[in-house]
């Protein structure tokens, strides 16, 4: 997390997703790996999720947010945005840390793909049990 003359940079990640972000004060421009928001996610439900800090915080439209984002898929990147958003807002002002932490956008989700286990066809599954 570093700040580089009032561009705001921070990373997030998700599974085995990440997203380096920079935001920066603008008029709301929003590129992921040079392309729009929109494109690159290509799901309505996903800009939404990845735009969400801005909406709890009321700062919709006022930042311009560049972000690089590798690994994983784009529902993984989505979430990995968010975070990162979420955090470079906090670098930027410290008053909007209780909102989005209510909110649990300051949150990592922990949660990763357990490997497989020799012997089994997944993680936790079995094959199918015979007696005889």
């Amino acid at each position: 997390m570093v700040t580089t003359s009032s561009e705001f940079v921070a990373v997030g990640r998700r599974k085995t997703a990440s997203a380096r972000v920079r935001v920066k004060p603008g008029n709301g421009q929003f590129t992921v790996n040079g392309k729009p928001v929109a494109d690159y996610l290509q799901r309505e439900v996903l800009v939404m999720m990845a735009e969400q800090p801005f909406e709890v915080t009321g700062n919709a439209g006022k930042y311009d947010v560049r972000a690089l984002c590798e690994g994983g898929g784009v529902a993984g990147q989505a979430d990995a945005l968010r975070l990162g958003i979420a955090r470079a807002l906090v670098l930027m002002d410290e008053k909007l840390r209780p909102s989005l932490r209510r909110a649990g956008m300051l949150t990592r989700d922990a949660r990763e793909v357990e490997r497989k286990k020799y012997g089994r066809p997944g993680a936790r599954k079995r094959f199918q049990f015979s007696k005889r």
